[in-house]
Protein backbone atom coordinates (compact mmCIF):
# COMPACT_ATOMS: atom_id res chain seq x y z
CA UNK A 1 0.00 0.00 0.00
CA UNK A 2 1.15 3.51 -0.79
CA UNK A 3 0.28 6.36 1.60
CA UNK A 4 1.33 9.98 1.78
CA UNK A 5 2.50 11.09 5.22
CA UNK A 6 2.38 14.76 6.22
CA UNK A 7 4.03 16.28 9.30
CA UNK A 8 2.97 19.50 11.01
CA UNK A 9 4.31 21.96 13.57
CA UNK A 10 7.27 20.78 15.64
CA UNK A 11 7.13 17.29 14.08
CA UNK A 12 7.91 18.89 10.72
CA UNK A 13 10.68 20.94 12.32
CA UNK A 14 12.22 18.00 14.17
CA UNK A 15 12.12 15.67 11.15
CA UNK A 16 13.10 18.34 8.65
CA UNK A 17 10.34 17.11 6.32
CA UNK A 18 6.95 18.41 5.21
CA UNK A 19 5.96 14.89 4.26
CA UNK A 20 6.93 11.75 2.39
CA UNK A 21 5.51 8.81 0.49
CA UNK A 22 5.55 5.52 2.35
CA UNK A 23 5.04 2.04 0.93
CA UNK A 24 4.25 -0.95 3.11
CA UNK A 25 1.56 -3.10 4.68
CA UNK A 26 -0.59 -0.68 6.65
CA UNK A 27 -4.00 -1.68 7.99
CA UNK A 28 -4.45 1.45 10.10
CA UNK A 29 -2.87 4.81 10.94
CA UNK A 30 -0.97 3.30 13.86
CA UNK A 31 0.77 0.86 11.50
CA UNK A 32 2.20 3.86 9.66
CA UNK A 33 3.23 5.49 12.93
CA UNK A 34 4.92 2.32 14.17
CA UNK A 35 6.83 1.91 10.88
CA UNK A 36 8.12 5.48 11.23
CA UNK A 37 9.03 5.08 14.91
CA UNK A 38 11.03 1.97 13.97
CA UNK A 39 13.35 4.22 11.96
CA UNK A 40 14.63 5.52 15.31
CA UNK A 41 16.29 8.82 16.15
CA UNK A 42 14.16 11.84 15.18
CA UNK A 43 11.11 9.68 14.43
CA UNK A 44 10.85 8.71 18.12
CA UNK A 45 8.91 11.96 18.58
CA UNK A 46 5.93 10.17 16.97
CA UNK A 47 5.78 7.85 19.99
CA UNK A 48 4.29 10.66 22.09
CA UNK A 49 1.14 9.61 23.93
CA UNK A 50 -0.98 12.59 22.92
CA UNK A 51 -0.07 12.96 19.27
CA UNK A 52 -2.92 13.82 16.96
CA UNK A 53 -3.55 12.32 13.55
CA UNK A 54 -5.75 12.74 10.53
CA UNK A 55 -6.71 10.57 7.57
CA UNK A 56 -7.48 12.48 4.38
CA UNK A 57 -7.69 15.74 6.34
CA UNK A 58 -10.21 14.42 8.89
CA UNK A 59 -9.15 13.98 12.52
CA UNK A 60 -9.11 10.33 13.47
CA UNK A 61 -7.86 7.79 15.98
CA UNK A 62 -4.75 5.69 15.50
CA UNK A 63 -6.99 2.66 14.83
CA UNK A 64 -8.49 4.35 11.73
CA UNK A 65 -8.36 1.89 8.79
CA UNK A 66 -6.41 2.92 5.70
CA UNK A 67 -6.91 2.49 1.97
CA UNK A 68 -4.48 2.75 -0.93
CA UNK A 69 -3.48 6.36 -1.60
CA UNK A 70 -4.67 7.79 1.73
CA UNK A 71 -2.99 10.81 3.28
CA UNK A 72 -1.97 10.44 6.93
CA UNK A 73 -1.03 13.52 8.93
CA UNK A 74 0.65 13.68 12.32
CA UNK A 75 0.77 16.74 14.54
CA UNK A 76 1.37 17.51 18.20
CA UNK A 77 -1.58 18.19 20.49
CA UNK A 78 -2.95 21.70 20.35
CA UNK A 79 -2.71 23.61 23.58
CA UNK A 80 -4.93 26.51 24.49
CA UNK A 81 -4.10 29.49 26.59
Amino acid sequence: MNVQVVYFARYREQLGLDGEALVGEFACVDDVRQALIARGEAYAVLAEQNLMCARNQDLCRLAEPLEEGDEVAFFPPVTGG
